[in-house]
């Protein structure tokens, strides 16, 4: 993220030592360490809750996943008989009369006819 050198880091210690001197440089570095100490601390701890809950949502969403198959198995399952059912042939079909032609309608006595 932050790309600090050597020299960079020299050069803050030094400020930091003229800035505030020698007496209170130790309790000021010690201050520092624990304030960052505590904010690596907070962000594991954030970063893990976060993961704990994407790692829950992965499951409830494979879980909902896999009862959405198991539902359509079900369904395609009644639909469909199984295949060790006996198979039967389909009926042939059998001399039946062709439908009458339809015809015009005859017009109504009440009404003039339709042009």
């Amino acid at each position: 993220m932050f790309d600090v050198g050597f020299t960079e880091l020299m050069l803050v210690g030094l400020v930091a030592l003229l800035v505030l001197g020698p007496e209170r440089l130790p309790g000021a570095a010690r201050t520092a360490g624990l304030w960052i100490g505590r904010l690596k601390r907070s962000f594991s701890t954030i970063k893990a809750e976060v993961e704990r809950e994407i790692g829950a949502d992965e499951i409830r969403r494979q879980l909902h996943n896999e009862r959405i198959l198991d539902l359509e198995r079900e369904m395609k399952q009644s639909i469909m008989p199984p295949s060790s059912a006996p198979e039967t042939k389909p009926a042939e079909p059998q001399d039946v009369a062709p439908a009458p032609e339809p015809t015009a309608p005859a017009p109504r006595p009440d009404r003039s006819p339709e042009p």
